[in-house]
């Protein structure tokens, strides 16, 4: 684990891990200790699920044998989650209900426990990021 010093001023926490389902638990394991760390820990359940939706995601869709997590804080009551990876396909929300399907719903849990999630591309591949904001 890495901790770096954005210009802004406020920190982040990255790790480069496999591209397996297992770096999950360790994806989560990185969010609590920011948030612990940051005094966040009103957002950790969601933003650990969060993420662990974020890291399947680019297990199931990107290429190469690595993926990275960063987590950081943008302001005092904001933190940002993203999955680097070397895919250039931006992900998609399903919203269908293909009844027996268990797989695919990721984005819209995503969607409905941040403020916030996109995609931004980079010439070698992309980040997903979702904010999440604590309640004033």
């Amino acid at each position: 684990m890495t901790a770096t010093s954005r210009p802004t001023g406020h920190p982040a926490y990255s790790q480069t891990l496999p591209r397996k389902p297992q770096s999950a638990a360790v994806a989560r394991r990185l969010v609590r200790t920011a948030l612990t760390l940051w005094g966040m820990e009103s957002l950790i359940e969601d933003t650990a699920l969060v993420v662990s939706e974020l890291v399947s995601n680019a297990v199931d869709h990107s290429r190469l044998p690595s993926i990275r997590v960063i987590v950081s804080r943008p302001s005092a009551t904001e933190v940002r989650v993203g999955v680097v990876d070397r895919s250039k396909t931006i992900p998609t929300m399903r919203t269908d209900s293909n009844g027996d399907q268990l797989r695919g719903r990721g984005l819209v849990v995503v969607d409905t426990l941040t403020e916030r999630w996109g995609t931004e591309l980079y010439r070698w591949g992309k980040q997903v990021w979702a904010d999440l904001e604590e309640a004033a």
